[in-house]
């Protein structure tokens, strides 16, 4: 199973389930895709628990003979179908009151495409858990069912951190300044950034975040991910492709990449005879959800995937914790004390580095897709214009919403100044996310880090 921690917390994706048994009304399962260890089995067991009078969670880690026989020869006579998964699992099913779940449906294709038939049956409800670092391999043979709406989970994002660290109040006073756009009380501002600090180092895993709370010890949360990263490796050398090498390879270099000034992954720089292999294996890690793609958007307007470009890729860790203990110490646990060090700023780390991933990171939990945007000057050879992020604003008059990225307190504002004056007609607002307090100046919302979430 996905994710046997020790406490569960309260995540947003809850009031997605909800609405889907609300709507849905049996008239389709649903798919819950996320990367390993993010905690999709132990959320959908509590909803299973909370909102149904029985439910049936198949794990198909650990399945018996019993219940692969009933998928291989019961399926035509449904009856007994689900008295055999009744009498294996001890549990009674009850019409529109029940739910089954598939765990790890990627072990076992064949209950995926049942899917259609036990829906059209109507008499229960599904939930299908999947681990996507080999969900889009195991689908060769079989047919995928329409009957299935997808949804797509991440590690926990700042505020689902803060409720499971006692911090609601403090960030309900986050969101009010938000929404006001007042900057904090400036002993709360200093809280909040120490709060957001932690969030960095420790992530979003839920399994790491347990342990830290239970053991009040960067070390022991450490050591969980590290765990965590070798049970990545051990699957990308279970990938039968002749491109695994190049995956591990890019997986252990991710934070050589974004520790480079332009954090890029120049894809047309690969020898031409590799390239397919490397292209495949960057984007196997980005559809596991391991890893986050921000692409270039070359023309930024509404429609920002449209002037794509694929030549240059930014390549973010999908949680910023787990950067943390690939990039630093790689084959040794990390001391308390060091990760109080550089709580503290005591010892030097790469801020731009994890503050960029960590905001890549806020923005995809917010179903952002990511760009960037940069104007290369062919006579002086360098970047004269880089903007770390584009978003488009929701609104009837559409625009582009440029977002810089600064770790430091002491920056520049010189990229962000000229690509609003070349394309102001084009933008709604601007955005500098940095560590200092909240302030309006110029038509630019300088945005505390934590406060991303809102975006």
């Amino acid at each position: 199973m996905d994710g046997d921690v020790f406490m569960v917390f309260k995540r947003k994706i809850y009031e997605k389930l909800l609405e889907w048994k609300n709507n849905c009304k049996g008239e389709k399962a649903l798919l819950i895709e996320g990367a390993r260890r993010i905690g999709k089995s132990t959320i959908v067991e509590e909803f299973a628990k909370k909102e149904y009078k029985s439910y049936i969670l198949i794990d198909f880690n650990d399945v018996s003979e019993v219940v692969i026989s009933a998928f291989e020869n019961y399926l035509i006579d449904l009856d007994t179908f689900f008295l055999i998964l009744a009498t294996e699992y001890n549990v009674i099913l009850y019409r529109r009151e029940s739910l089954i779940i598939f765990d790890e449906i990627q072990n076992f294709p064949r209950a995926r495409q049942a899917i259609k038939k036990l829906v059209k049956d109507g008499r229960y409800d599904y939930i299908e858990t999947g681990s996507l670092i080999s969900i889009k391999e195991n689908v060769k043979n079989i047919t995928i069912p329409s009957e299935e709406r997808k949804i797509k989970m991440y590690p926990l994002d700042f505020e689902e951190f803060c409720l499971a660290l006692n911090k609601e109040e403090l960030f309900n006073y986050i969101k009010l300044c938000f929404n006001n756009l007042k900057p904090l009380e400036e002993k709360l501002h200093h809280k909040a950034m120490l709060l957001f600090k932690e969030y960095i180092l420790i992530g979003g895993m839920p399994k790491v975040v347990a342990k830290f709370i239970e053991n009040n010890n960067f070390k022991v949360a450490d050591e969980e991910k590290r765990d965590i990263l070798n049970l990545y490796e051990s699957d990308i050398n279970k990938i039968n492709k002749l491109y695994k090498i190049k995956i591990l390879s890019i997986f252990k270099q991710i934070p050589s990449f974004l520790s480079q000034h332009e954090k890029r992954i120049r894809l047309k720089n690969v020898n031409a005879n590799s390239f397919k292999n490397f292209e495949e294996s960057f984007y196997w890690l980005t559809d596991s959800m391991i890893t986050n793609a921000c692409f270039n958007s070359t023309d930024p307007n509404i429609g920002l995937g449209l002037n794509e470009e694929r030549t240059y890729i930014k390549c973010y860790m999908g949680d910023t914790g787990l950067l943390v203990s690939l990039a630093i110490s790689e084959n040794n646990v990390l001391a308390n004390e060091v990760y109080k060090d550089i709580l503290n700023d005591r010892l030097s780390i790469n801020k731009g580095m994890l503050f960029e991933n960590v905001i890549s990171q806020m923005l995809v939990a917010n179903n952002h897709k990511l760009y960037y945007y940069n104007e290369y000057n062919n006579i002086s050879h360098r970047n004269d214009i880089e903007i770390d992020f584009l978003l488009t604003s929701n609104n009837k008059n559409a625009k582009v919403i440029p977002i810089e990225v600064k770790s430091t307190k002491r920056y520049q504002t010189n990229s962000l100044n000229k690509f609003i004056n070349k394309y102001k007609n084009r933008i709604d607002k601007s955005y500098i996310i940095h560590p200092k307090n909240l302030k309006v100046e110029d038509n630019i919302i300088y945005l505390p880090a934590y406060m991303t979430i809102f975006l």
